[in-house]
């Protein structure tokens, strides 16, 4: 079975190679020092080169991996060790990282990465401009390291082919699935090894809650400040990843939502044409018959259309369909508080922003939904800001494995 090879070399090979080049190099200790400095040159690459500073996404992916940033990271690590529990490589990890999010690669290599591991990871052979760039970046970066990181990854490209992916499936101790439930089933045809391992990324829903009287207190400076954040978090990825807010829920005295709301996504769409977001034509067009639809099967009290965006107004969420067209396009809600979201939310639903609330009441919420939902809530601006907690795992933790150590001498019976 042959395959695109991406990364140590580029060309046609077959899997067997592939095999044997994953074979012959070896786990490395958590955060080695090469692993470390193949990062931090990564960044600099992507920082100092003229075609990636075009791409917001990149600028965020060598912000997130930058020296302090392995250093921070290395000392949570550190932390997590105990003197009976020792934190291992869990061997090779195979990745499926998602198509529409052409960063996420580097995001899911590094974490396991860092903790010692070999990747295979797989590519779709449909890759966007920033893809290939970043590719090209990661390519000099590893090509550069020192040994164990410059031999600790392979990327491969293939299409749809199951025996490619069961192949490599066999071959792997972790395998982490980045997409749909479409996907994800897929993939599980392949059987893992009896002692293999899975950390699977489904598809999920996120949203976005305003304390109303926190916003309509700001000043119009910083209303403005507040939109141009929203933009980032909605417009990255044309709201296609799992994280960006695709409903915003208005908490406070119902008769103030409509004004908030109102002065809110007008600042927003200003701002999308001062950063000359464009929308495609059949986007344009997908977002129309969606909303046709959403108004005919929802509690749809009222809708506005811009350019950029298009906003329906719910009466309640109460059998609110999760489904979306992405590329600006936005539910909102108005309710007495945060707390009155927790009847309507769902295990799908993964990233909640906020502005306006206090610890209290965030800790509160997640109290009250106890595990039915959401695993993370972030300020607005940072949906899309990757971090080791994610979907309700720990990926320090998850990409190792825990030994234990007992050397305590066996307690007799007097």
């Amino acid at each position: 079975m042959d395959v695109e090879l991406l990364f140590p070399n580029k060309g046609a090979t077959d899997l067997e190679t592939v095999l044997k080049t994953v074979a012959s190099c070896s786990t490395a200790r958590p955060f080695d020092e090469s692993m470390l400095a193949a990062c931090a040159d990564l960044s600099r690459r992507i920082m100092q080169d003229a075609e990636a500073r075009r791409y917001p996404a990149l600028m965020a992916l060598a912000f997130w991996i930058r020296k302090a940033e392995l250093i921070r990271l290395h000392e949570e690590f550190a932390n997590l060790d105990r003197p009976d529990r020792i934190l291992v490589p869990s061997g090779t990890v195979f990745h499926l990282p998602p198509r529409n999010v052409d960063t996420m690669f580097v995001y899911s290599w590094l974490l396991s990465a860092l903790v010692g591991n070999k990747s295979i990871i797989r590519l779709s052979p449909q890759r966007s401009d920033s893809t290939n760039l970043l590719l090209r970046l990661f390519r000099d970066a590893l090509a550069a390291a020192e040994e164990p990181a410059r031999n600790s990854t392979v990327i491969v490209s293939y299409g749809h082919e199951s025996a490619i992916t069961f192949a490599l499936t066999a071959y792997s101790d972790l395998r982490v699935i980045w997409g749909g439930d479409n996907t994800i089933n897929e993939v599980r045809r392949a059987s893992l090894p009896s002692h293999g391992r899975e950390v699977i990324f489904p598809d999920r829903y996120s949203m976005a809650a305003v304390n109303i009287n926190s916003y309509l207190a700001l000043s119009p400076e910083e209303r403005d400040r507040l939109a141009d954040l929203f933009f980032n978090d909605v417009f990255w990825f044309d709201q296609l990843a799992c994280s960006s807010p695709q409903l915003v829920a208005w908490c406070g005295e119902g008769t103030q939502a409509r004004i908030a709301s109102s002065d809110f996504f007008t600042r927003v769409c200003a701002c999308a044409r001062r950063r000359h977001y464009l929308t495609s034509a059949a986007n344009s067009m997908q977002k129309l018959t969606f909303a046709a639809s959403a108004i005919l099967d929802m509690c749809v009290e009222s809708w506005q259309r811009f350019p950029e965006l298009t906003i329906l107004s719910l009466a309640t969420l109460s059998d609110f369909n999760r489904s979306h067209p992405g590329g600006g396009f936005v539910f909102e809600v108005a309710v007495n508080s945060l707390a009155g979201l927790v009847p309507s939310l769902v295990r799908k639903d993964q990233t909640l922003t906020t502005f306006g609330f206090d610890d209290t009441e965030l800790i509160s919420l997640v109290r009250q939904l106890n595990g039915k939902a959401i695993d993370r809530i972030v300020p607005i601006g940072q949906a899309l800001q990757f971090g080791r907690f994610w979907d309700g795992y720990d990926l320090l933790r998850a990409f190792c494995r825990e030994v234990y150590v007992n050397n305590s001498p066996i307690k007799t019976m007097a």
